[in-house]
């Protein structure tokens, strides 16, 4: 492997709220990032129906990269990449002109759930509970609700191989993005036959598979002059945004890595296809074709406290919250704000706090911060044992990637309610955008391991006082009646 070498790469990152492009070298040093909000819309055809304007979104995606590639203007790039949330996607026609964007949390499916005849079969082959979530509902419900636009799809791509297609022209789809959809046997590593009939889904829509850190293309002509970048610029597969992040941590076979996002997924890396007795995890491909990852989700979290934060501290930083929040281990009050345990049978819908009345003089607003935080700790907690209750974890320590790991409080906390060490590199914060590095490296023959003093490992300091996990658990089932 060379190792002396150093490229720059232009990543696109298309999160559920916002779209990222970033300039980040080999090494995995990050050297600029620009990012805007993803738009949404409703449509009507559905309540549950949302769709973003593929256009709107590549316009988006250029005119961030044109002004990061601006601040950096000596900067070459070598290569260009994308990730994206799962289980969105996007519709071309015959020209490869973009339809609709249909994102991770557009349900118009949910009303055809009821259509499916063999759950457990699709579990089996999937690897996870049939659902609206996943992309096979969302094609067969703008089959039945927008029919002129399934009649003019062509190509149907997750939202990350589409940013790579309008890139460089070659179409795909990455296999894990592809483990997203309910039209792929994960076992086989290929698209099934049998799952598109079950879908009423014409497979020619769907294009080849394509390893991830392997090359697609050059850079189109016109986006090369548009950008003022070589045309020689190569246009590698990336992958789904958690297991890019997965990557970025370095993981070995079955260890346990916490992904604090937007949602927070707790996955184990597998070397073979693992599934629930009761269907509740979810197993997908990694972006390398010798691992499985198997899931629980925390579901909405870091959302959570940043949404929080607009309230309690619109004007402050996040190192504000930090110090305000010390000592972490006696909250005065107890958050239950909907996120997802897998052992649970429904979703709570509604959440909130609780403190004692009237209110304590000496509530103060980073005490609903940290309330925020041991909530989020206390989920994955569960979330991790139902994990290891399906596929046993020994080792004493638990990687944590994305950007709830920017607070320290929030590592310290997870130690303590897990009883074992949190390890995190040095720009965790980012950690999808290194795992895309990663997989650039891997097309350029390129092994670059970051230097051991560049992770910090928070250790369990304190036992979590029955009383703090009793009134987390009671708060909880308060909302779940």
């Amino acid at each position: 492997m060379n190792t002396d070498k150093t490229f720059n790469y232009l990543v696109t990152d298309i999160g559920t709220g916002n779209v990222r492009v970033a300039l980040i070298d080999s090494h995995g040093k990050l050297i600029g990032i620009e990012r805007d909000e993803v738009h949404y819309h409703r449509d009507d055809t559905h309540p549950e129906a949302l769709y973003f304007d593929p256009e709107q979104l590549w316009e988006q995606i250029m005119t961030l990269a044109g002004k990061l590639l601006s601040r950096f203007p000596d900067i070459k790039i070598r290569a260009i990449t994308a990730s994206s949330q799962r289980e969105g996607i996007v519709l071309t026609d015959r020209e490869g002109r973009s339809l609709i964007g249909l994102p991770n949390h557009d349900h118009r499916g949910r009303e055809w759930e009821s259509v499916i005849t063999d759950p457990e079969k699709i579990y089996r082959l999937c690897g996870r509970f049939p659902g609206s979530i996943f992309s096979a509902l969302k094609l067969y419900g703008i089959k039945k609700k927008r029919p002129e636009l399934f009649n003019a799809t062509e190509t149907c791509m997750s939202i990350s191989d589409w940013a790579q297609y309008r890139f460089c022209g070659v179409a795909g789809y990455e296999h894990s993005q592809a483990s997203e959809t309910l039209l792929y046997d994960i076992s086989a590593r290929q698209w099934s036959a049998g799952l598109c009939r079950e879908f009423d889904i014409n497979p020619g829509i769907l294009p080849p598979l394509r390893e991830s850190g392997t090359l697609l293309g050059s850079v189109l002509p016109e986006i090369a002059e548009k950008l003022g970048i070589s045309g020689e610029t190569e246009v590698i597969v990336g992958g789904a945004d958690t297991q890019l992040a997965i990557h970025s941590t370095r993981p070995e076979t079955d260890d346990v890595i916490v992904v604090a996002g937007t949602t927070t997924p707790v996955v184990k890396l597998l070397p073979s296809y693992t599934l629930d007795p009761q269907m509740k995890t979810w197993t997908g491909r990694h972006t390398d074709p010798d691992h499985f990852v198997l899931e629980t989700n925390a579901g909405v979290t870091g959302l959570n406290y940043q949404r929080l934060k607009s309230l309690f501290y619109p004007d402050c930083g996040y190192a504000r919250i930090e110090e305000e929040m010390s000592p972490y281990n006696d909250p005065s009050c107890v958050a239950s704000l909907g996120s997802l345990i897998a052992s649970e049978t429904s979703a709570i819908t509604t959440g909130g706090f609780r403190f004692i009345t009237p209110v304590p003089h000496h509530l103060k607003r980073s005490d609903f911060m940290l309330a925020t935080l041991w909530d989020m700790a206390f989920c994955i907690a569960e979330n991790y044992n139902y994990l290891q209750s399906v596929n046993g974890h020994d080792k004493d320590y638990i990687w944590g990637c994305g950007g709830g790991f920017q607070s320290a409080t929030f590592a310290r906390i997870l130690a303590d309610v897990l009883q074992k060490k949190i390890r995190i590199h040095t720009g965790s914060e980012h950690a999808t955008i290194a795992g895309a590095a990663y997989c650039c490296n891997q097309t350029y023959g390129l092994k670059v391991q970051p230097p051991e003093d560049s992770i910090t490992e928070y250790f369990p300091k304190n036992k979590v006082p029955a009383s703090v996990s009793e009134a987390w658990r009671q708060t909880r089932e308060t909302f779940i009646r």
